[in-house]
C-alpha cells in the first residue's frame, strides 16, 4: 500500500500525454496542464495532436486526439520523446500511442471504455484486451481508474443531463494528474469560471466541471493505486512577465506589434485552412489596433485583397499552408512584378495536396524559394520555435517593407500549435520599423514609380491619391525607371537580373547564422525552422558524450546569411536533418557545391531526439571525410 500522504518524490522533468477521441476534451485538458506549469514556474514545451479527419468514427484510431507536455526544472527545447505517464480515455487512444511509453511508464485508462465493441471498434482481435495482456501488464505500469463511472457518480446530483456529465470526464482525469505531479487546482478553477461563469454564462456548467475535476484530485488521493506522486519545482528564468503562447498566437501578436512599429495599419485576408485559421481568428479580435481582417472565398482572392492593401499603403498580410500557398504563386508573381510589400505566412502541414492537414512537415521550401513562373524571388523566413514566430513576424514586416517585395514566413504545424513559456517584451526594446512614402512633388516634376532611390534597389512606396504621384502598376514587365509596360527584350532581362540582385541585398541586412558550440570541427548539424528543439538537444547530448559537433539553425533562407559558405567550410562534414525528403540539403548542395549528408524523416511528427542522436553518430562512426 502506498503512503498518500508521503512528500512527493522531485522529477528534473516529466513528459506527459491525454490521449482519447476527438471530443472527449484532451486539448483543454493538457491546455490546461500547461497553463498551470506555466504559472507553476516550469520550463516547458507542448505537442498537441489533432485527429486529420474532421469527425472520425467515435472511438476508432482516424478520431484520436493527444496532447502531449513536457515540463522540468531546466531549460528544455522539445515536447519529449518518451512519455513517462500516458492516460487514454478509451481503446484507441490506448493503442495508438502506448508504443511512445517508456518501459515501466504509468498507464491510467478508462476502464469503463475498455468494452469488447470498444476493443472490436479500434481494430484489437475479439476476445483480446490488452489491460490482460501479462507483456503489456510487465512493460507498463497499468493504472485501471473507471473514469466515466466515478464522474457520473460524482456528479449524480447535477440536473444536467447525462451528456453534459459525460463531458466532464477530461476535468476528472486531469484532477487525477494533477494530484499525482502535485500540481494546483487553482489556475484551472478560475479558467473554468471564467470561460463558462463570465464569458458564456453558464455557471452551472462552470460548477460541473470544478466539481469533476476536484472529485479527479481526491481520487488520486485517496485511492491509494500509486507508490509514489511527483514534483517538478520551478525553473529558474530571468525577471519578467511571462505567458504561455503557440506559434500562432505569437505571429498574431508579431504582425500587430510591426504594424505598431511602423505606424501603419494592417489588413491581413486569407482563406480558412488548418493549421493556419487560428491566426485570422487572434487578428479579428485585435480591431482597436488598425487592425482589418478579411475572410475571402478563396486562396487567390485572399492574396490579391492583401496585395491590394498593400498598394493602398497598408501592411498586406495573408496566411496559409501549403495547397493554399500553390493557389496564391500566381499572385505571388504579380506582387513580386509590382514590386509592393506583402507578407505570406505558410504554416506548413503534411503533403502534397490535403495531405494530412493536421501534421506538421517542413516540405514546401522548394515550393516557397521556387514555386512560381518565371523568375520570382521572393524573401523566405522560418522561425524555429513558437515564441520565434514573434520576432520573425516583426521581420518579416520590416523586410517587406524595406525592400519592396513579398517575403514568405515559413511556419510549420508543430511550432504553430505548440506551446512555451514566452517573456513578454517591452515594447519600447523593439526598434521601429522606418517606412517612407514619397511626398507630392510641388514642383511637379513627373514620378517614376521605379526610380529606385536607395542602395538596396527598392523602389519609392507611393501612396494612391498622392497628387503628383500618379502611376500605373499591373502584371506586365515593366520598363526601367518609368515603370510603363515593355516589351523590350534587353529591358526584361535586366529587370530579372535587378529583382533578384534586390532580394539578395537583404542579405546585408540580415543577421550572421551562429555557431552553437564548437566554430570548426567535425561535424556540423544544419537545421532550419521548427526542428531547432530536437537538434540542439540532440546536439547537447552528443556533446556530452564528447562528440564534436556543433549546430547552426537557419532563420533566413532566401537569402541565406552572408557568412553561411565561411561557416560550413569550418567544418569537415555537414548533416541536414529536415521533417522532408531533403529538400535544404539540395539547395546547400546547390548554392555552396558542398555535399552535405541527408537526414530525412516525414512522419507528420516533430523530429525524434534518440533518431537524430542514432543516426548523427553513426555517419560521425563511418570515418568518411564527405565535405
Amino acid at each position: 500500500m502506498s503512503d498518500t500522504h508521503a512528500e512527493p518524490t522531485r522529477l528534473a522533468e516529466a513528459v506527459v500525454r491525454f490521449c482519447g477521441d476527438s471530443g472527449d476534451g484532451m486539448q483543454l485538458a493538457g491546455g490546461q496542464f500547461a497553463d498551470t506549469s506555466a504559472i507553476y514556474g516550469n520550463d516547458f514545451a507542448t505537442f498537441p495532436d489533432f485527429p486529420a479527419e474532421i469527425r472520425a468514427p467515435r472511438g476508432t484510431t482516424f478520431g484520436v486526439s493527444g496532447f502531449q507536455i513536457h515540463f522540468s526544472d531546466h531549460d528544455i527545447f522539445t515536447p519529449g520523446d518518451a512519455v513517462q505517464t500516458l492516460v487514454a480515455m478509451n481503446p484507441a487512444g490506448f493503442k495508438t500511442n502506448i508504443d511512445d511509453v517508456e518501459s515501466g511508464g504509468t498507464v491510467i485508462v478508462d476502464e469503463d471504455e475498455f468494452t469488447s465493441t470498444g476493443l472490436t471498434k479500434c481494430g484489437y482481435p475479439k476476445d483480446y484486451n490488452p489491460l490482460d495482456d501479462d507483456a503489456v501488464i510487465q512493460k507498463y505500469r497499468i493504472i485501471k481508474v473507471p473514469i466515466s463511472r466515478l464522474t457520473r457518480e460524482s456528479l449524480a446530483t447535477s440536473d444536467l443531463g447525462a451528456k453534459a456529465i459525460d463531458r466532464c470526464r477530461n476535468m476528472y482525469a486531469l484532477g487525477i494528474v494533477y494530484w499525482l505531479y502535485d500540481r494546483p487546482l487553482e489556475p484551472t478553477i478560475r479558467f473554468l469560471e471564467r470561460t463558462f461563469s463570465e464569458r458564456k454564462k453558464q455557471p452551472e456548467i462552470a460548477d460541473l466541471n470544478i466539481r469533476a475535476l476536484k472529485a479527479g484530485y481526491y481520487f488520486g488521493e485517496t485511492a491509494e493505486l500509486w507508490q509514489q506522486r511527483h514534483r517538478v519545482v520551478a525553473a529558474p528564468q530571468q525577471a519578467g512577465t511571462y505567458r504561455r503562447i503557440s506559434g500562432n498566437e505569437a505571429v498574431v501578436l508579431g504582425f500587430v506589434t510591426a504594424a505598431h512599429k511602423a505606424g501603419k495599419s494592417l489588413t491581413y485576408a486569407s482563406y480558412p485552412i488548418t493549421p493556419a485559421s487560428d491566426i485570422i481568428h487572434g487578428l479579428s479580435r485585435l480591431k482597436q489596433f488598425g487592425v482589418r481582417t478579411f475572410q475571402a472565398e478563396d486562396e487567390i482572392a485572399a492574396v490579391c485583397a492583401a496585395i491590394g492593401a498593400s498598394f493602398a499603403g497598408d501592411i498586406g498580410v495573408t496566411g496559409t499552408s501549403g495547397p493554399g500557398l500553390a493557389l496564391k504563386g500566381e499572385a505571388l508573381g504579380l506582387a513580386v512584378m509590382m514590386e509592393l510589400p506583402l507578407v505570406v505566412v505558410d504554416v506548413q502541414r503534411a503533403g502534397p495536396s490535403t495531405g494530412m492537414p493536421t501534421k506538421t512537415e517542413q516540405a514546401d521550401l522548394f515550393q516557397a524559394m521556387y514555386g512560381r513562373s518565371g523568375e520570382s524571388p521572393c524573401i523566405v523566413l522560418a522561425p524555429c520555435t513558437p515564441s520565434d514566430c514573434f520576432t520573425m513576424a516583426i521581420e518579416a514586416v520590416r523586410l517587406a517593407t524595406a525592400h519592396m517585395c513579398p517575403v514568405i514566413l515559413l511556419s510549420d504545424a508543430y511550432i504553430a500549435n505548440g506551446a512555451e513559456p514566452w517573456r513578454v517584451p517591452d515594447l519600447g526594446d523593439i526598434p521601429s520599423i522606418d517606412v517612407q512614402h514619397p511626398a507630392a512633388d510641388e514642383n511637379a516634376n513627373e514620378f517614376h514609380p521605379y526610380d529606385r532611390i536607395n542602395e538596396n534597389l527598392a523602389r519609392p512606396w507611393a501612396i494612391p491619391g498622392t497628387p503628383g504621384l500618379e502611376h500605373r502598376l499591373g502584371g506586365l514587365e515593366k520598363q526601367a525607371v518609368t515603370g510603363s509596360v515593355s516589351y523590350d527584350p534587353d529591358n526584361h532581362d535586366a529587370m530579372l537580373k535587378l529583382r533578384a540582385d534586390k532580394v539578395q541585398r537583404a542579405a546585408k541586412s540580415i543577421p550572421p547564422v551562429e555557431v552553437y558550440g564548437d566554430q570548426s570541427g567535425e561535424m556540423l548539424v544544419l537545421g532550419w525552422g521548427g526542428t531547432y528543439g530536437s537538434l540542439r538537444t540532440a546536439v547537447d547530448q552528443l556533446r556530452a558524450c564528447g562528440a564534436s559537433v556543433s549546430l547552426a539553425h537557419l532563420r533566413y533562407l532566401h537569402p541565406f546569411p552572408s557568412n553561411l559558405g565561411d561557416v560550413l567550410k569550418r567544418f569537415e562534414r555537414v548533416v541536414v536533418p529536415e521533417i522532408n525528403l531533403g529538400q535544404l540539403s539540395r539547395v546547400i548542395r546547390a548554392e555552396f557545391l558542398f555535399d552535405a549528408v541527408p537526414i530525412n524523416s516525414a512522419r507528420g511528427r516533430p523530429l525524434g531526439v534518440e533518431m537524430l542522436v542514432e543516426e548523427i553518430a553513426a555517419i560521425m562512426n563511418s570515418g568518411e571525410v564527405l565535405a
